[in-house]
């Protein structure tokens, strides 16, 4: 990502607000992404990472392995990055084509059907709950083991079970607790994982945006 002043000064902010912190350095940059992204603080004290979670997605990337995202907001956040850099196919559920289903909503059965198709994906579920469950399912019955799995979206009824399954899933995966979340959320931590990994495969950052 190309900074200019502004972002540098912003981030300088984030870091002064933010003080002494118990995240790894590579999580603190994805941290300040989010909390860059939304100015709001209290993410700091809500995303969570699995074990080797970064480490995890970082492979992934490198290996060109396909992103299925839920929501065009996700995808429209991350692709530019993507495409300047790893080149990895990213899709979206909303435009899988699928036969309607009534008792799923249009995100969760195009999350489900692409799941299928590329189970050993990265996943980025940023605002639609349903196709979080949908996706946990298929972990819980091993029809699937995906490289990494973000999930942020926000809700009232029941967003909490769907991310606590995950953290029980043992599948790499960055979350947000509580209610909180949103696609900016996830597209701030897939660009800021696509930059460690671009840093970590020896490539050269400058002047990708």
């Amino acid at each position: 990502m190309e900074w200019h002043a502004t972002d540098a000064q912003s981030l300088a902010i984030i870091d002064r607000e933010m003080g002494e912190h118990v995240f790894s350095p590579a999580e603190y940059e994805i941290v300040r992404r989010v909390i860059y992204a939304t100015a709001d603080f209290e993410y700091q004290s809500l995303i969570r990472f699995s074990e080797r979670a970064l480490q995890a997605g970082a492979a992934a990337l490198a290996a060109r392995s396909t992103i299925v995202v839920d929501v065009p907001m996700v995808q429209v956040g991350i692709t530019p990055h993507i495409q300047n850099t790893f080149a990895n196919p990213v899709y979206c559920s909303m435009e899988a084509l699928t036969r309607p289903q009534k008792e799923k909503t249009r995100a969760a059965w195009g999350i489900q059907t692409l799941a299928r198709r590329y189970p050993e994906g990265i996943f980025v579920v940023g605002q639609a709950q349903t196709a979080l469950t949908a996706l946990v399912e298929l972990i819980e019955a091993e029809e699937i083991r995906p490289a990494l799995v973000i999930g942020t979206p926000s809700g009232f009824v029941e967003v909490d079970v769907a991310k606590d399954r995950l953290k029980d899933s043992f599948i790499p995966h960055i979350r947000i607790e509580g209610r909180k979340g949103s696609a900016v959320v996830a597209a701030a931590i897939v660009n800021g994982i696509v930059d460690l990994a671009w840093q970590a495969y020896g490539q050269d950052t400058n002047g990708v945006s």
